[in-house]
């Protein structure tokens, strides 16, 4: 299974400020906890150790068994969620929104990356147990983000109006989605095994949290994974210390402006993520999720009648803490108040955020996990490779932009040199006793001379470019030929990961899919996988 690795810095798709998180840069080191390395572990787990109740493991382990009840467990699962009773498991962490059939690839990298480490973490600590843990996003709210997947080239999309928290949808409506998908799936065991796995998830489910939990049970629980659904009063009565705090001292509204401030200040290139609200709790309740906010003495509800005083406000809290619901500043928090957790991996988007939050973290006496950046990975069939084999292109080819990848191509395949750098280096030197016999003679012959050797380096430059785009014409069969190849492996330009759904995929590898993916990923590696199955 041929494989290969290209740092992510030299791919061009992620930003400056993942760039530099991953080359350890020293500016960047109070926005952190700890770095990814596998020794850096041991710290880690001495601090969630002393920062982790027994009591907040066992309301953790009694919802996880709620929760998988109407579930077939795999033995694997099951004994990872009785484990969490120990004061010597840990989890480590990944999250998503609840995208129908998965939405783009990198959901499967995300999970993956979190199976494999939490293997990695048992054999350098083997007197520790370690859980990789899927964070359902059943509280979000944006249906537009989650209601489509792409499929060769089409989308396939629920339509349907919604409003609240995405987890709580019905599923009404999905079956027809699920005709249209079949029709292009077409026929064979791997079509099968797919239209039955969207059956099952979306028809015989009530809602799209259950669904959801259905479907990434169904394709990782055999690696052991726990799937939690954190929109629950139980484990939201163990965050209510921080709701309170959040309500009444805008605590995190002050931290996090703070530290995207000097975050800011580091470099001009790294963008802030996310801006704190004065409240950053949203209020959930059947078809709602909307602001909760402060003004004239009244706690109250944007869009709703809601509102309530202070003292009606706490009194609240302490009965229905599962009617408050945290927004993307809170979430991190919550999810490290209820999980014995280690580390999160996420997306560099993710993780640019996550950059904001230590100070808010260490305000509520929280331990900030490890960051880690999921891997990445670029798959191609056989049939691809060999032919970018045989037409000479490169793994590092495929990621430059499509002129780019054009204009090298053209130039490499070309029988004729449209490299005039030779002639401007020779130009240049020419025109050097120019200018020093111009020194000589008269000091304004000096600008003559320099205006006559731009205009000429410039004819080089444009007569460079139109041998170039002749050259193009000529070799137009072969071009397109390399831009196809490019584009089924960068759809829309962009990566591969970001775009396909891994029921594309599945046609073509079906059963060999996810342990292809479980046996070649290295989560500490820090670098992108291109991977040939």
């Amino acid at each position: 299974m041929p494989t290969d690795c290209i740092p992510f810095k030299e791919t061009g798709y992620f930003s400056q400020l993942i760039c530099d998180y991953l080359a350890e840069a020293e500016s960047l080191k109070p926005f952190y906890n700890r770095f990814p390395s596998i020794e850096n572990f041991e710290d880690q787990i001495k601090q969630k150790q002393e920062n982790f109740s027994q009591k907040n493991r066992s309301v953790l382990v009694k919802t996880l068994q709620e929760q998988y009840n109407l579930l077939q467990t795999s033995e694997a699962t099951d004994t990872n969620i009785r484990l969490l009773a120990d004061n010597k498991t840990f989890t480590i962490t990944t999250g998503h929104q609840l995208n129908l059939f998965t939405g783009p690839l990198y959901f499967l990298y995300k999970i993956v990356s979190t199976i494999n480490l939490t293997k990695q973490l048992k054999i350098q600590y083997p007197e520790y147990n370690f859980v990789p843990i899927y964070w359902m996003a059943s509280e979000d709210h944006d249906f537009e983000e989650i209601n489509y997947f792409n499929f060769k080239g089409k989308k396939i999309r629920w339509n349907k109006n919604a409003s609240g928290a995405v987890g709580d949808l019905d599923t009404n409506g999905l079956a027809d989605v699920l005709d249209l998908f079949a029709k292009e799936l077409g026929i064979g065991n791997n079509a099968k095994y797919l239209k039955s796995l969207f059956e099952n998830a979306y028809l015989k489910h009530d809602n799209l949290a259950q669904a959801t939990h259905y479907l990434a049970n169904a394709l990782f629980g055999e690696h052991g994974l726990v799937i939690i659904d954190a929109n629950n009063k139980d484990l939201k009565t163990l965050f209510i210390p921080q709701i309170k705090t959040e309500l009444f001292n805008n605590t995190s509204f002050q931290k996090v402006t703070e530290t995207s401030k000097h975050l800011s200040q580091v470099s001009e290139n790294y963008s802030i993520q996310v801006n704190p609200r004065d409240i950053n709790l949203f209020y959930i309740t059947k078809n709602v999720r909307e602001r909760i906010v402060y003004k004239d003495q009244k706690y109250s509800v944007l869009n709703t009648t809601f509102s309530w005083t202070k003292e009606q406000l706490l009194k609240h809290v302490e009965e229905a803490p599962e009617r408050f619901s945290p927004n993307v500043i809170m979430r991190p928090l919550y999810q490290e108040v209820i999980l014995p957790n280690l580390c999160y991996i996420g997306g560099g988007g993710e993780l640019a955020y996550w950059f904001q939050l230590k100070a808010n973290f260490e305000a509520n006496n929280i331990a900030f996990p490890i960051l880690l950046l999921r891997n990445s990975v670029l798959i191609k069939t056989k049939q691809q490779a060999d032919k970018l084999n045989k037409l000479g292109i490169s793994n590092k080819d495929l990621f430059l932009k499509r002129d780019s990848f054009i204009n090298k191509k053209v130039r490499e395949i070309s029988n004729i040199d449209i490299d005039f750098s030779e002639q401007v280096k020779h130009l240049k030197s020419q025109f050097e006793s120019l200018y020093k016999l111009a020194e000589l003679t008269d000091q304004s012959f000096v600008g003559a001379v320099a205006s006559q050797e731009k205009k000429q380096i410039n004819g080089l430059v444009h007569l460079e470019k139109r041998l170039l785009t002749a050259q193009k014409r000529k070799l137009k069969d072969q071009v397109e030929r390399m831009t196809d190849l490019q584009y089924q492996l960068f759809p829309n330009y962009s990566l591969q990961e970001r775009n396909t759904n891994f029921s594309e995929l599945y046609l073509e590898f079906g059963t060999d899919l996810i342990p292809q993916l479980i046996k070649n990923l290295k989560p500490l590696q820090g670098q992108f996988l291109i991977l040939e199955i």
